[in-house]
């Protein structure tokens, strides 16, 4: 697609009130979704409220445009008159920009910027940095925890036109739980699935398949989604809350999967890029519960992922398939 800033805002600015955007696939394939600008105002002010964003700031559009991430930059600036600082995307967004108040990047970009001083010195004057579209790992986590300003992971959907709650990353308010923003309403259904009320962003309640824990004060943590878990001998597993566990003690990347099984209906599996299982099995029976154990270890030359550095489960899965002697090569 390689939408440009000025085809955007020509999109924008025509007599149309809806806009076409894409999904980004990380759950399927992308697909086409009319979304009304109003709506996308709405997004655009709610972020900019919780954020204490104000006219005149200066937010960094370092991300594609052809997704709701680019695109929710740009109508934030011009809905909340913040000056807009258009930069190629690239994995070292600040290379030669200036300093900002505010910037959206994915987790590889922060990752980047981390690793080169000049680069590291401009993300930590960023007022209030957004991390969203990928999975931001402990390792990341720990570094950002100690920058002065806000730094936030981001949860949300294209259908909700981006985010539509923060959890801060730095700082001693930093947490595992996403705040939602003003108007927004949570629940669960029967399932522990996360089911969205934003009448401002979307018309219908939606509901995620995401398995969250929810708190009286609308706070909410993320456990997993539906699809990852795993029912071995009656028992629901999480395959992320097990990779939680497990990732303070293996080094090496792994991921947490599934293989079809007589006796217990589905086994949990162990795909990890170190090639001395008997290591990783050990640590396993040392760390978890004796329910969570994976059953079979499997080596992989990589661990699949997605482009936003999510794990490609249904890869996973497939690589399992063809494993030969726990070793894939």
């Amino acid at each position: 697609m390689n939408m440009t800033l000025d085809k955007f805002l020509s999109e924008w600015n025509n007599v149309r009130g809806r806009l076409l955007v894409h999904t980004s696939g990380s759950t399927g394939e992308p697909k086409p979704l009319w979304v009304e600008k109003r709506r996308m105002e709405a997004s655009a002010r709610m972020t900019c409220q919780f954020l204490g964003l104000k006219e005149g700031d200066t937010a960094l559009l370092c991300l594609p445009l052809d997704y709701i991430a680019g695109k929710m930059m740009v109508v934030r600036a011009l809905t909340c008159g913040l000056r807009l600082i258009a930069v190629p995307p690239s994995g070292h967004p600040l290379a030669e920009s200036a300093s900002v108040d505010f910037a959206a990047m994915v987790p590889s970009q922060v990752y980047n910027s981390l690793q080169v001083e000049e680069e590291r010195s401009r993300l930590r004057q960023i007022r209030q940095l957004i991390i969203g579209g990928g999975a931001i790992d402990d390792a990341l986590a720990d570094e950002l925890k100690i920058f002065p300003n806000g730094v936030w992971s981001t949860y949300g959907m294209t259908e909700t036109l981006s985010h539509i709650a923060l959890r801060r990353l730095s700082g001693p308010d930093a947490s595992q739980w996403y705040t939602p923003f003003n108007g927004i309403t949570l629940s669960l259904n029967d399932e522990g699935c996360l089911v969205i009320d934003a009448p401002l962003v979307y018309p219908d309640r939606l509901v995620t398949n995401d398995i969250a824990e929810l708190r009286p004060d609308g706070r909410f943590r993320i456990l997993g989604r539906r699809d990852n878990v795993i029912c071995s001998g009656g028992i629901k597993i999480q395959a992320e809350e097990v990779e939680t566990l497990l990732r303070p003690h293996l080094a090496t990347p792994f991921c947490i999967t599934r293989r079809k099984d007589a006796k217990w209906g589905e086994a949990v599996v162990l795909l990890t890029e170190d090639s001395n299982l008997a290591t990783v099995e050990a640590v396993c029976r040392r760390v978890l519960p004796p329910y969570w154990v994976p059953r079979d270890y499997c080596h992989t030359a990589r661990i699949p992922l997605t482009p936003t550095g999510k794990i490609a489960r249904k890869e996973a899965e497939r690589a399992i398939l063809y494993h030969n002697e726990s070793d894939i090569s």
